[in-house]
């Protein structure tokens, strides 16, 4: 397999707050990894940090091997030239839609391949209708965000970042705010793009999700990976006893025999 991401010793603090303690972690060429964990365990945090839209206070990232920043004096140095690049490899897909309300959806999608990619606006165009075809979407390119369900706007919000072309998929509680009739469309759409060997590291609390399409599942508490492995070992005989409790917590949650 072919390495994406490695993140070492990763620690990341907020004044006083230690948010993560030493985060070591590998995702490699069509891996799909979900992070699990309650609230304020630093899951988004940790994929902020993979993105640089949060700077990490100690440790490295690396992309295809290639280390992000520069040593020095014992601590990393980063220039935003460098990081803008970076974020071009990263599609990032967040809880709300964040989508351009006086665009239309083909223009929502077209807009960051012209104005941070540069591509033409016919080449931008072709792209955004290959991608809006991809999510299910060809037929709402002139709508307005609008008139779109919240399963809709997320599937647009999905549709911009594939445009980009990344290396990498990260998905930040992207269900979250939907109401629970929508929440199935859009785990379809990230469902077809594991299939397809997109590589995704994914925070959700869908374990329905984590269980039938993750290749590796991670468990955050306070700050740490405290379990890990493959979905039908951790999810259904967890080692720790804060893994059980939280396991507990989702009672609407069936595992299969």
């Amino acid at each position: 397999m072919t390495e994406i991401v490695r993140i070492e010793n990763l620690h990341k603090s907020f004044g006083p707050l230690e948010v993560l303690k030493g985060i070591d972690l590998t995702v490699d060429s069509g891996e799909t990894v979900v992070l699990l964990g309650s609230s304020g365990s630093g899951k988004s945090t940790l994929l902020r940090c993979v993105n640089f839209m949060e700077t990490p206070s100690e440790g490295q990232v690396s992309l295809h091997g290639e280390l992000v920043g520069s040593e020095n004096n014992g601590g990393m140095q980063y220039r935003e030239r460098e990081l803008c690049k970076l974020r071009t490899r990263i599609g990032m897909v967040f809880q709300h839609f964040n989508l351009f309300p006086h665009m239309t959806v083909l223009g929502n999608v077209m807009e960051g391949q012209v104005t941070v990619l540069g591509r033409s606006k016919p080449e931008a165009e072709d792209k955004a209708r290959q991608q809006l075809e991809r999510v299910g979407l060809a037929d709402k390119a002139e709508e307005y965000p609008a008139r779109l369900s919240g399963g809709q706007k997320q599937r647009v919000a999905i549709a911009r970042a594939l445009a980009m072309d990344p290396d990498v998929m990260l998905f930040d509680e992207v269900t979250s705010a939907l109401d629970p009739e929508l929440v199935g469309e859009v785990l379809k759409t990230m469902r077809q793009l594991a299939e397809e060997g997109m590589t995704m590291l994914v925070v959700t609390h869908e374990l329905g999700f984590a269980y039938h399409v993750a290749n590796r599942v991670l468990f955050l508490h306070e700050g740490t990976i405290l379990e890990q492995g493959e979905p039908q070992k951790v999810l259904k005989d967890p080692e720790t006893t804060r893994m059980r409790e939280f396991l507990e917590g989702h009672s609407l949650f069936k595992l299969p025999d």
